[in-house]
């Protein structure tokens, strides 16, 4: 036999009043949505106060388990009983009515409320491309971790007292899914592009959110984009310096042709008009950076040929270095 007075922490003289108080604090304390360990103290708690809220089940209680006494003094369960039969008086009849109508007005709002479409959440990831594809333009499949209310308990994490076991008391369903996205040419550094209804799933037959793709450009050591202009850092042959001549450079779409004027030395800047991105009706152009390299493997006969300018040679570079 449980004792419901005991589980509730009261005695069988506690009034009405402090046996919906006593259950009031131990529900707040063991309930699941609080206390996911204390499940089967709040059925008990939730059974001892369904029994002894009830004039008639406490009546009924009271006499099985012996704690009805027959004494002049008028016992818990004696006095529950009258307050039961005071109860059904005409004017708690009314109130009663009343109080079932108001519920019962609020459990419809509240029903239509749980049925307005709601629409799903966006989100926000970024993608990292290279210069090239953000100028030539690209497509990319990323994986997009989409979130949706949980099919099972709807949201509400648990299911009779016990942590739904689908979303293990989440609320929520988290899957990856894979999108093919269009990256248009020429796009900005920070940029975000809007992927229609490609965001978490709507409720209620709500529409589906946005997915927002931020764009990264990946930094490149030999070229960046400053406003409509690529400014391209390319290395050419100490002999391709002094001598000059045609040099063929790798572009976007495909490669250029540069004329350096002999003696052309490191740090020199060639523009190409009109090569460089086109955006807002605004077409820039491509800045050549001069940036004369060593080969990083020389033939025996090359290094000779080196050794031979050497001797040659009778300028004397750093001879007025601290000269300015």
């Amino acid at each position: 036999m449980k004792n419901y007075y005991s589980i509730l922490g009261v005695t069988p003289d506690s009034t009405f009043a402090e046996i919906k108080s006593a259950y009031r604090a131990l529900a707040r304390k063991y309930h699941p949505d609080i206390n996911p360990q204390g499940t089967e103290k709040f059925k008990d708690v939730s059974e001892a106060y369904d029994t002894l809220s009830d004039a008639k089940k406490r009546l009924h209680y009271d006499t099985v388990n012996g704690f009805f006494k027959s004494t002049k003094t008028k016992t818990s369960s004696e006095k529950a009983h009258e307050e039961y039969k005071k109860s059904t008086s005409h004017e708690d009849v009314q109130k009663k009515t009343k109080d079932e109508f108001s519920k019962k007005i609020s459990d419809i709002f509240k029903q239509k409320k749980k049925n307005i479409p709601k629409r799903g959440e966006d989100i926000n990831e970024q993608i990292s491309v290279s210069i090239k594809d953000a100028i030539n333009g690209c497509e990319r499949t990323i994986n997009v971790l989409h979130t949706s209310e949980c099919p099972h308990c709807k949201g509400r994490k648990f299911i009779n007292g016990a942590i739904c076991s689908v979303c293990d008391g989440t609320g929520e369903k988290s899957e990856h899914r894979k999108i093919t996205v269009k990256i248009p040419k020429n796009i900005k550094n920070g940029a975000k592009l809007r992927i229609p209804a490609e965001g978490d799933k709507g409720e209620n037959g709500g529409k589906n959110g946005d997915l927002y793709l931020k764009i990264i450009i990946e930094q490149n050591s030999r070229i960046r984009i400053e406003e409509n202009n690529i400014i391209f850092k390319v290395p050419i042959t100490p002999f391709e310096a002094v001598l000059g001549g045609n040099i063929s450079i790798p572009s976007f779409d495909g490669n250029l042709s540069l004329k350096i004027p002999a003696k052309t030395h490191s740090g020199q800047k060639f523009r190409l008009a009109g090569q460089g991105v086109k955006q807002n009706g605004k077409i820039g152009d491509l800045i050549i950076l001069i940036d004369i390299e060593i080969p990083s493997s020389l033939s025996d006969d090359e290094i000779k040929l080196y050794e031979k300018l050497k001797k040659l040679s009778a300028q004397n570079l750093r001879e007025n270095l601290l000269n300015g």
